[in-house]
């Protein structure tokens, strides 16, 4: 199905050559003068190579006809993550590379949708927030205001974020998976 370049969005799918495409990341340009351009940074699924395309933003761009499925994540061996269907309880491995960087915020029953096309998952969209806990920080200096600093801290999945100086090791944070970036303290 055809559709304009900048109505793409991270997770989509695009064929492009008989090849298809995971889109990383589409931006949208427009300069004061000339044509407004969009920015499309694509893994080819096929063998992982990295692409970036340049369309203008009225261009058509063929776009794949993939089947988003809810699963849940069961676990993780050797061949890949293991995830269930919601609706049939198939279970279905997908390669690290599918799962790419969203893998330290997977979390145990955690319900994600999963792009498939002709059987084969090719991409994962996973909830926009997690609730982790702080395993390391450094404890908050005297005088210090929340609003003038962050400070390190280490999460219960081994990500590294920044925190404000009143969260303590044990607080458990929402924390927004697309950059890894503090939203608030849990509310639990």
């Amino acid at each position: 199905m055809k559709v304009i370049a900048s109505s793409l969005r991270k997770g989509n799918v695009v064929e492009r050559e008989n090849q298809l495409y995971i889109v990383l990341s589409a931006e949208s340009f427009h300069p004061g003068k000339g044509t407004p351009t969009t920015q499309i940074d694509m893994r080819r699924i096929s063998d992982g190579v990295k692409v970036t395309d340049r369309y203008k933003t009225t261009e058509q761009v063929e776009r794949a006809f993939v089947e988003d499925q809810e699963f849940s994540y069961l676990y993780e061996d050797g061949d890949g993550m293991t995830f269930m269907n919601v609706e049939n309880y198939d279970q279905v491995v997908v390669p690290q590379d599918v799962v790419g960087d969203t893998k330290p915020y997977l979390q145990e029953g955690m319900k994600v949708l999963l792009s498939v096309f002709n059987g084969t998952p090719v991409a994962i969209q996973i909830p926009a927030r997690v609730t982790l806990e702080v395993v390391e920080t450094e404890p908050a200096m005297k005088g210090q205001t929340a609003s003038s600093s962050y400070k390190p801290a280490k999460l219960s999945n081994g990500v590294k974020t920044s925190v404000p100086p009143h969260i303590q090791t044990g607080t458990r944070v929402v924390i927004q998976t697309e950059d890894g970036s503090y939203v608030e303290r849990a509310k639990d």
